[in-house]
């Protein structure tokens, strides 16, 4: 499968305008819709709810952006408790996997580059996923 999961933070630069972000995300979406699929999943969905009061418009925003809903398979579930039991073990101090868990295990299992500016857990705990980031 060739294409890119998009990370909520890249997203709501966009549909949010962030002043310091959304030219940088804008341009990194555009790049990459020309000749990949642009991806997300439920996590990602929740997440880029907030910018949105119905969900009709996000609906109509993601299908005017050609951003499509990956589901998450079970090896990419499994994968991500696995990488939350290494976490914890580190001292991590929330008590259910982070939405970059589920994020980040997806892309590894699927073999997808991530489009994000949030970095540090997808390097610490998915190594083998190529992050596309500023």
């Amino acid at each position: 499968m060739h294409g890119i999961l998009v990370d909520s933070n890249v997203l709501l630069d966009v549909f949010l305008d962030d002043p310091d972000w959304a030219d940088w995300s804008e341009k990194k979406l555009d790049d990459w819709s020309q000749n990949h699929p642009l991806f997300i999943n439920a996590i990602i969905y929740t997440e880029i709810s907030i910018g949105f009061e119905y969900i009709e418009v996000l609906e109509s925003t993601l299908a005017d952006c050609n951003i499509k809903m990956l589901p998450i398979p079970k090896e990419a579930l499994f994968l991500a408790g696995k990488a939350f039991l290494n976490y914890r073990k580190q001292a991590g101090i929330k008590t259910s996997p982070l939405p970059d868990f589920y994020i980040g295990a997806q892309a590894a299992v699927l073999e997808l580059p991530v489009l994000t500016r949030d970095t540090s857990r997808y390097f610490t705990y998915f190594p083998t996923v190529e992050l596309v980031c500023p």
